[in-house]
């Protein structure tokens, strides 16, 4: 991990991972994702690297019966809603299984200083790169403590799901964000619209396209 930086802000690239994407047919595909976008979020995230931004990654690493897996639960189908720990969960189609080719990060690995795996613990949900439904934190805090970060920019897969859970989450830790939005890509349109007005509610700057020159002034 890069340990010295002149930069208080750092960038999370949010699961670009193949199992997502319409590019590697992955089994939870979120619309918008081929290779045209992916190409376009490394070419983003490569110009920010070289720029001297610390550059980070969150991805999914599920075992293999994650709780959040329809396969897990049996006689249920994908996309059905359960109760699980007193709230609803969307069952999803087995994703990014740990030690799978789909699990993969499609980005240049070479641009991340460190890369944070979430949703480990086959118990509980984890949208959010900070911590999973439980609680249990990740490391992503302590890096960006670590190297002297206060505030985040931040994109990636998905708006309405894990971008939207890690952004919120780095709002309530006292950072401040800003949100790529041409470099995201959501579940639904509705649902992803929802998100963005709850992230500019929460006091997110959502720019509708990388500008260089802002990203550093949160």
């Amino acid at each position: 991990m890069q340990q010295e930086t002149t930069s208080s802000t750092a960038v999370i690239v949010v699961d670009v991972q193949a199992d997502f994407t319409e590019w590697k047919n992955g089994s939870l595909v979120v619309p918008g994702t081929d290779e045209v976008y992916v190409k376009q979020v490394e070419e983003a995230t490569r110009l920010l690297k070289n720029s001297g931004f610390p550059i980070l990654a969150t991805m999914d690493w599920h075992p293999k019966d994650h709780i959040s897996f329809f396969t897990t639960h049996p006689g249920k189908k994908a996309f059905e809603i359960v109760q699980l720990h007193g709230h609803d969960q969307t069952l999803w189609p087995p994703h990014c299984v740990q030690g799978t080719e789909n699990a993969r990060i499609l980005v240049d690995n070479s641009l991340f200083d460190a890369i944070v795996q979430t949703g480990a613990d086959k118990r509980f949900e984890s949208y959010s790169g900070f911590k999973d439904d439980a609680g249990q934190k990740t490391e992503l805090e302590a890096i960006l403590q670590q190297i002297g970060v206060t505030n985040v920019v931040m994109y990636g897969i998905a708006t309405d799901y894990c971008v939207r859970a890690t952004a919120l989450d780095a709002v309530d830790r006292g950072y401040q964000v800003i949100l790529i939005k041409e470099l995201c890509r959501g579940v639904a349109p509705e649902t992803s619209q929802q998100a963005l007005e709850e992230m500019k509610q929460a006091g997110i700057v959502i720019l509708d396209e990388l500008d260089i020159h802002k990203v550093g002034a949160v």
